[in-house]
């Protein structure tokens, strides 16, 4: 696969996509942190309001759903600042030679952005497949260079590229 690609007239090589790539993936992580403290937020509110003139069970009942609530979107929201964690050690500047955090992989059965798991990213008209390093497919391609063969839950992938 040539990473050389001309949308517009443009000519993008393999680390402006993976900067593309990369921003889309900070963006991704951005947009499930605000939206975990916004649910947190929201689930505190509901603990805080719920009225205490209502039967005492149901105000109780009330208050413990709301705080579940909460500790869920804690949960994610934890998740999330650790995938951004994650995505601050990616290095998109480098060139890889063999599949690791960080490179772009070209293989016959897609392009994966070995990064964090934000799944279809659109660059230059081209689809990409951000991956964590820990997911089946990455873990599999891990270590190999363009060339080789890999097969992942009985699917052959033929590295074509890697940058």
């Amino acid at each position: 696969m040539n990473w050389h690609y001309k949308p517009n007239g443009n000519e993008m090589t393999s680390e402006s996509i993976k900067q593309h790539l990369y921003a889309q993936c900070e963006h991704y992580v951005q947009q499930r942190i605000e939206t975990a403290k916004l649910a947190m937020e929201a689930a505190q509110e509901s603990a805080n309001s719920e009225s205490k003139s209502s039967a005492g069970d149901k105000y109780e009942t009330g208050r413990a759903m709301a705080q579940l609530e909460r500790d869920r979107h804690a949960q994610l929201l934890a998740q999330a600042r650790k995938m951004e964690q994650e995505l601050v050690r990616v290095n998109v500047t480098k060139v890889y030679e063999t599949v690791q955090a960080g490179s772009l992989v070209s293989t016959n059965r897609g392009a994966f952005f070995i990064s964090i798991s934000a799944g279809k990213l659109r660059v230059a008209e081209a689809d990409y497949f951000a991956v964590s390093p820990a997911s089946p497919v990455a873990a599999a391609l891990s270590g190999h260079k363009a060339g080789d063969v890999v097969i992942v839950n009985n699917a052959t992938y033929q590295i074509v590229a890697v940058s």
